[in-house]
């Protein structure tokens, strides 16, 4: 079923596009950027954000036949629209040498296996966490925000070879994590895609 687009929404990201050229971005990282910048009227995210354009090609893939989404927050939960997503942190308890978000992120993979895409936009912690496990992602989308261990957790995620989608600096958030989820859900599947649903550009 094809999205329908609010006029309001059209009119912002033509605006987006008078003050930022998009135009060299792949089409899956400029669908992510252009998204991540919408959420956040932060037009910095061009040159924040990482992506790989294979990696992306893949996701979406995966994606679209029905790859689980895991988040870590509700907030990042309501942000995506079009997919229903497991969240466990209302199940997850904290403990010495752990966050309830890292357990959450424990729970979470109990009950997806690997193969996920996992939209991480609140806690370094779980995204800490999540690099601990042998979650085999289709996607790891690793945007969360704070001065305590979020940039240094997108590093390690970038550092790991996992496909990913990532930024430099400690912004991020549920918002802009979302955005780029629901930027894979809305960009359209070619016909090939349809038809066969088997499942580096640094931006």
């Amino acid at each position: 079923m094809n999205r329908v687009i609010h006029p309001i929404e059209q009119e912002s990201f033509r605006r987006l596009r008078t003050r930022l050229d998009t135009s060299h971005f792949a089409p899956l990282t400029r669908a992510v950027v252009e998204r991540v910048i919408h959420s956040a009227a932060d037009l910095d995210y061009a040159g924040d954000l990482v992506t790989d354009e294979v990696a992306l090609e893949k996701a979406h893939a995966a994606l679209h036949a029905g790859a689980p989404v895991v988040v870590d927050v509700e907030m990042v939960a309501a942000g995506i629209t079009r997919r229903d997503t497991v969240c466990r942190l209302k199940d997850a308890k904290s403990g010495p040498g752990l966050t309830r978000s890292a357990h959450a992120i424990r729970l979470a993979y109990e009950e997806v296996g690997p193969g996920a895409l996992w939209v991480i936009g609140c806690a370094p912690t779980a995204l800490e966490e999540l690099l601990t496990l042998d979650a085999s992602p289709a996607l790891v989308i690793g945007l969360p925000v704070g001065f305590v261990g979020a940039a240094e957790s997108k590093a390690a995620l970038r550092e790991s070879g996992l496909p990913a989608v990532s930024n430099v600096s400690e912004k991020g958030g549920s918002a802009v994590a979302a955005a780029a989820l629901n930027a894979l859900l809305y960009h359209p599947v070619s016909q090939a895609a349809k038809a066969s649903p088997s499942v580096k550009e640094k931006s």
